[in-house]
């Protein structure tokens, strides 16, 4: 269903690109804006629509980056005014017919960017100052609207989820709505299929220099075979930092010989604890114009480096994730990945901005890393540093990307790397050793759930409203999401889930009260 009332004028740039656009915006800043990631660009926050239609957080709760709006002049943002954007013409050509029509015409310029946000490898840009003269924008959601929305782009479980968080006194009303959409919208879904093409990775015009960051523990052979891995490739690295936290009686320094690899190596044995400590060390100690984030346990074919590199060039961006391979065991290689690869096919090409982090196959430039410190230590002992990493990222202004071409494949041994010393938190009693995020209150005999690192994550990057919401999901998952016959068991365990739920979000506040550190 597309609009037929939506009319774009067009704009040839000096450099031959066609751009559509709809509203009055500043034509002499579209000169510059061909020349960055961006696929899209629009003011929508000067024009009333900053943070606006909050309903996604029933489907999304807090874990996509992008359900608050960024505080930068230039950032990622799909909450765009159908009424004044710009987009490149083969972008517009490819999902014109894609529009759907609802009652409000603003919630279309949502559904649009959202769709190429999520899902269609697209990339909209919020540019201040892009857009000056442009009238308020008017967005009131209907029900039927919201449940519109919700029937194309999810599956039917969210809106009937939706449907019973609107409460008791308003469920006749809401389900009046729900059935009008499903009306409404008959077959039509959101083309998840269709996606932004990839653009041509373009030769390197500058040779810049890049450091190889690995935080290692108890895998010095893993460790190696990827130093190897780095010999082979078309485009070297300058050096290979190496944190590694093996204990001493284990170590092996052989693994690290200089002479055996054609770039420097360097290794500081680590006497913190912690991996996000590791890579904070790691980088004071880089000297490359690039940092490649790696874990320890993964292989990489020999143009993996070169087009990394080339990515960031070619989409004029700071940051990139690679396509992460998860293997089906650890004596894969090489060849292995190939065929991975290989059978993946054309799914293998989607870029676009990252939805997650990965510092086991990450590029990023490393003067924005330095402009970020490092990673933040409070997640030290539990989980969910990369995604903080990331999203400080896209909140400074910068584009997260992901990069199809620079693959790698997991190995995950069972043995080694830090999650061991993360295991202890499985254990309870006397036998526990202590956790970074416990501080001065060790944990006894029950466990916080979910970890407390990743609640503390979520307080520092979303608000009030929305972690409540967050909360009522965990719960909802929790007791109906399993198997039916053992519902009465978990309705007896749920107090106890609870408590444990509690006591997370007790340490989280305390982290939450140290502040973010680095050290």
């Amino acid at each position: 269903m597309s609009n037929s009332k939506l009319v774009l004028k067009e704009y040839v740039t000096e450099s031959n690109e066609v751009l559509l656009y709809t509203g009055h915006p500043n034509l002499e800043l579209l000169e510059g804006l061909v020349h960055t990631p961006g696929d899209v660009w629009h003011s929508s926050v000067e024009q009333g629509l900053k943070n606006c239609f909050q309903d996604i957080k029933y489907q999304t709760a807090v874990y996509w980056w992008f359900l608050n709006d960024f505080d930068q002049d230039t950032c990622v943002n799909w909450r765009i005014n159908i009424n004044a954007f710009v987009i490149r013409k083969q972008v517009w050509d490819l999902f014109k017919d894609s529009i759907f029509n609802y009652e409000n015409i603003m919630l279309s310029g949502l559904d649009f960017g959202f769709n190429l946000l999520r899902y269609q490898g697209g990339i909209p840009l919020y540019v201040k100052g892009l857009f000056v003269n442009e009238e308020q924008a008017n967005l009131k959601v209907s029900s039927k609207d919201r449940y519109c929305f919700y029937l194309k782009n999810f599956k039917k479980h969210h809106s009937y989820y939706m449907l019973l968080r609107q409460g008791v006194f308003k469920f006749f009303s809401e389900f009046k709505a729900l059935k009008a959409a499903t009306v409404k919208l008959g077959d039509v879904k959101g083309n998840v299929s269709l996606n932004v093409p990839l653009r041509d990775l373009e030769p390197l015009n500058s040779k810049p220099t890049v450091s190889l960051v690995i935080p290692t523990m108890k895998r010095q052979k893993f460790t190696e075979l990827l130093l190897q891995d780095h010999n082979e490739q078309s485009y070297l690295i300058k050096e290979a930092v190496i944190v590694d936290a093996t204990p001493e009686d284990e170590r092996d320094s052989k693994y690290y010989q200089k002479e055996n690899f054609k770039f420097d190596i360097k290794v500081k044995w680590q006497t913190s604890k912690g991996s996000c400590r590791a890579r904070n060390e790691a980088v004071n100690l880089c000297t490359g114009d690039y940092i490649i984030f790696a874990d320890d346990d993964i292989r990489i074919l020999p143009d993996f480096v070169e087009n990394h590199l080339r990515f960031l060039q070619t989409y004029k961006a700071k940051a990139a994730n690679g396509l992460d391979i998860m293997a089906t065991n650890q004596s894969q290689d090489l060849s292995d990945l190939k065929q991975r690869l290989e059978d993946l096919g054309k799914k293998r090409w989607k870029g676009g901005v990252s939805q997650a982090f990965s510092n086991a196959n990450s590029i990023v430039k490393r003067s924005l890393v330095e402009e970020l410190i490092g990673n933040d230590v409070n997640f030290d002992g539990g989980y969910g540093e990369d995604s903080d990493f990331g999203l400080r990222i896209l909140k400074s202004g910068h584009a997260v990307m992901y990069n199809p071409f620079s693959p790698n494949l997991h190995l995950k041994p069972p043995q080694g790397g830090y999650r061991f010393w993360g295991q202890q938190s499985k254990i309870i009693g006397k036998k526990r050793k202590k956790q970074p995020w416990e501080l001065d209150k060790p944990v006894k005999f029950i466990t916080p759930v979910p970890s407390p690192t990743i609640t503390y994550g979520i307080l520092k990057h979303y608000k009030k409203e929305q972690i409540k919401e967050w909360r009522n999901k965990h719960f909802f998952i929790y007791l109906f999401k399993k198997d039916k016959k053992t519902l009465p068991l978990r309705l007896l365990k749920l107090p106890y889930k609870q408590y444990q739920f509690s006591k997370s979000l007790k340490y989280a506040k305390r982290l939450i009260a140290l502040g973010p550190r680095y050290k």
